[in-house]
């Protein structure tokens, strides 16, 4: 049975199809809205989310089907004690395909043995967080006309952002890469990111603390904040939650046609004032989640053989 947990779970050529279908979703809405009737998606989200699971849901009743689940662990029988593994031999007897989150890495990987239905990661911890990744995808391809030869700059917090973690290793794959890590030095990018991602794929990369610095060389700023919910320590938390914080005057020398990307919830790192920008992307991101979750969802259904 197919899930998928990582990016790298699908090839680039399945990412081809999954962008194309995604936009023929955009176009022909209609083509697809009862491609999933009588099928039951169940959201298994064990900490909070707002975007992703409605995102999920959305996608879902807009091919025609059905959700069930919850939307926070204290609904489940997990604040019993009960085990993912047996939580979600559960649910494969009631659903289709599984949305999952946890806080835990490597939970819906354990979900993905156990299940009987496909089951996507919605994000666990620190770790991954693929359809995230899918709809950064869509957007840059809709924003940019390809994958090759961008220098991305992630800024803020790259040491727990699973999001920044998911789109260096889809990115990787493409030709003509440069990377640009900006975020203090508390927040670095995990050193198996660079060893196991970046430098197998021979991409340049720099870190640096200075955004304004590198703003000029910038095709694509991808924008994090700093996660209060990752920190232990209050104390880091607050010295370090207010080192980026993106402003019309901060984007004087960048290109014109950058694309200034967020995975979401912002906090205060993007001022408001920038939403009115036409590089804004974070609000297309958000709608793009739903089309290339539809395209996955219909994917690994086929793939299943249920519809």
């Amino acid at each position: 049975m197919r899930s998928i947990i990582n990016i790298l779970d699908l090839s680039v050529e399945e990412i081809d199809e999954l962008i194309s279908v995604a936009n023929d979703i955009i176009v022909h809405p209609g083509n697809y809205s009862e491609r999933c009737r009588g099928k039951k998606l169940a959201t298994l989200f064990f900490e909070p989310s707002t975007r992703t699971r409605l995102s999920f849901e959305a996608a879902m009743y807009e091919l025609g089907g059905n959700v069930i689940g919850f939307s926070e662990a204290q609904s489940s029988s997990a604040a019993k004690g009960e085990s993912v593994a047996d939580t979600v031999r559960t649910i494969s007897c009631y659903a289709d395909i599984i949305a999952m989150r946890h806080p835990k890495e490597g939970a819906p990987l354990v979900a993905s043995l156990n299940a009987t239905v496909p089951v996507i990661n919605a994000g666990d911890g620190g770790h991954f967080h693929p359809t995230q990744t899918l709809a950064d995808l869509l957007t840059i391809q809709r924003e940019k006309g390809s994958f090759e030869n961008l220098t991305v700059g992630f800024c803020g917090d790259l040491k727990f952002g699973r999001t920044v973690h998911s789109l260096i290793g889809a990115l990787s794959r493409y030709k003509g890469l440069k990377v640009i890590l900006i975020s203090p030095v508390e927040l670095k990018l995990p050193s198996y990111v660079k060893s196991e991602i970046l430098a197998p794929a021979g991409i340049e990369y720099v870190q640096t603390t200075n955004l304004e610095e590198v703003m000029p060389e910038l095709d694509i700023l991808y924008m994090t904040r700093v996660q209060r919910e990752r920190f232990f320590n209050e104390e880091d938390y607050l010295r370090l939650k207010d080192s980026y914080i993106l402003t019309p005057a901060k984007l004087k020398n960048a290109k014109e046609d950058l694309a200034i990307m967020h995975p979401l919830p912002r906090v205060n790192e993007i001022s408001v004032e920038i939403d009115k920008d036409p590089r804004a992307c974070y609000f297309k991101q958000v709608l793009n989640g739903k089309y290339i979750r539809m395209a996955l969802i219909l994917k690994l259904l086929q793939e299943a053989g249920t519809i």
